[in-house]
């Protein structure tokens, strides 16, 4: 596992996640990988926008700049807003925490008024280009997800805005611009102060964070924000982005949509590295959310042959979800980074495994009756996944890769998923990379009459061409 791992954070691409009709390109699936392997290692990546779209993300940041600095410096009473949940669909224009010590001016299109209602106070410049930008980016990036997760295409439709916005219709996506820490702002009193590297570092009280959307990208002008990673440790994520590149991380939203295989990121934000300048620090966040009515399911998952937890069966309102409290500390289940079977992620990598897959069918031909055969392997599969999910138990199947590294292991992936299903003993359990064994050519036997007699298979649970320990330890 670790040596699949990537050394830092991944950075994709976002012409390569658009996905196009027919097979997808070897680029797309190596995108589609490393962005999946970014998020289990550190619940975030790097998105590269096309260079085109640099001057917008740099011009609207100029424009947050001046927006802010012109506000006074301390907000008046009905400017003052803390995390209230019920209002999560509905704010609007420019709003501050003085906890978090943050301002923030929201742009929500259906709500956000395309102009001024106050001459003297102007928002900043760009907003609908970039939500545009953005948005599109979001929605890019969670259907690159649903790939890797063997999804079908688009699955969280029903669950989006429409694009564009039917009469009336006010988005749930919002497009947030940030200021933090910015000095002549007099409402920050409370802040935390935590040693790294030998440095005191300051963060506001409160500073752990959770976004309840799908998918957040986040541009910002200064580093500053710190993602835990699988190991528990805190990386800084934007510490050397250029300048059509962006933060790119999941939400609680996609943690209930997807079962607990993609953890949603825990972040915060420093905010006392600001020498030098007198403004603070300021970013364009757009969080891709949920419709409020709409409902997060996990049946997705289901039909893609995933386990589903106890926890998760039931559908939960969006409303619901986005008022309730979800305390971090029971939220992230780390061991889902075996969820993700990633492919090496080196250069080059995924032809080097095509081009050795083209090789092995041309030295081994497939079996006959190849149809029928993967319609019994689809009902055996069926099977266990009914068990688990009876008893609650989130089942990913292996490959044939991982059986391997497992061969002289004392606790394979498959011995593991049998003894905790409790799989009758004797029965042959089953395996995506299985050929023939006596189970399926007893299903051929009964669709297809004579087929024992007519082909003269090897009724072993493995053909000759795989590893006899294999069989030991998996079957």
């Amino acid at each position: 596992m670790a040596g699949n791992g990537l050394p830092s954070l991944g950075r994709v691409k976002l012409t390569d996640l658009i996905p196009s009709e027919g097979l997808p390109s070897d680029s797309y699936k190596l995108s589609v990988s490393t962005l999946s392997q970014s998020f289990a290692q550190y619940s975030a990546a790097i998105i590269q926008f096309p260079a085109s779209d640099a001057p917008l993300l740099r011009s609207c940041l100029e424009s947050a700049r001046l927006y802010f600095h012109q506000r006074p410096s301390y907000p008046t009473a009905e400017m003052i807003h803390t995390n209230d949940s019920r209002e999560w669909c509905k704010t609007s224009g420019y709003y501050a925490d003085p906890q978090l010590w943050q301002e923030t001016y929201d742009y929500r299109p259906g709500l956000t008024p395309s102009e001024p209602s106050n001459s003297l106070e102007f928002p900043p410049a760009g907003l609908p280009d970039i939500f545009a930008l953005l948005g599109k980016a979001a929605r890019d990036i969670l259907d690159a997800i649903s790939f890797y997760l063997n999804l079908r295409s688009s699955p969280f439709t029903e669950v989006l805005d429409n694009v564009p916005l039917r009469s009336r219709e006010i988005t749930s996506s919002v497009l947030s611009v940030c200021c933090h820490a910015r000095p002549s702002f007099q409402g920050a009193q409370h802040h935390n102060l935590t040693q790294e590297d030998g440095q005191l570092v300051m963060y506001p009280e409160h500073d752990h964070q959770v976004d309840k959307s799908l998918v957040s990208i986040v541009k910002s002008d200064k580093a500053g924000l710190h993602v835990r990673d699988f190991h528990g440790r805190w990386v800084l994520v934007d510490g050397d982005l250029g300048p059509q590149e962006a933060i790119v991380y999941p939400g609680l939203a996609l943690y209930q949509a997807t079962a607990g295989y993609v953890n949603p990121a825990l972040h915060r934000t420093e905010v006392n590295n600001m020498q030098g300048g007198i403004y603070g620090r300021f970013s364009l966040a757009f969080k891709l959310m949920p419709k409020s009515m709409s409902s997060l399911s996990c049946s997705e998952m289901r039909a893609a042959g995933h386990g589903v937890e106890a926890q998760f069966q039931l559908p939960i309102p969006v409303d619901d979800f986005m008022q309730r409290s979800h305390p971090t500390d029971q939220l992230f289940n780390r061991q889902s980074f075996q969820s993700f079977n990633f492919p090496p992620a080196h250069d080059g990598s995924m032809k080097r495994t095509l081009r050795r897959r083209k090789s092995n069918s041309r030295c081994k031909p497939l079996p006959p009756s190849k149809r029928l055969r993967l319609e019994a392997q689809r009902v055996l599969k069926e099977r266990v996944q009914d068990i688990a999910d009876k008893k609650g138990i989130k089942l990913r199947f292996c490959n044939l890769r991982e059986c391997e590294n497992h061969i002289h292991a004392l606790d394979s992936p498959c011995a593991n998923i049998r003894m905790e299903i409790k799989w009758p003993a004797g029965v042959p359990f089953v395996h995506p990379h299985d050929l023939p064994n006596k189970a399926k050519i007893s299903f051929l036997e009964a669709y297809e009459p004579g087929w024992t007699a007519t082909h003269d298979m090897d009724l072993s649970p493995t053909e000759p061409g795989q590893a006899s320990q294999h069989s030991a330890n998996c079957n």
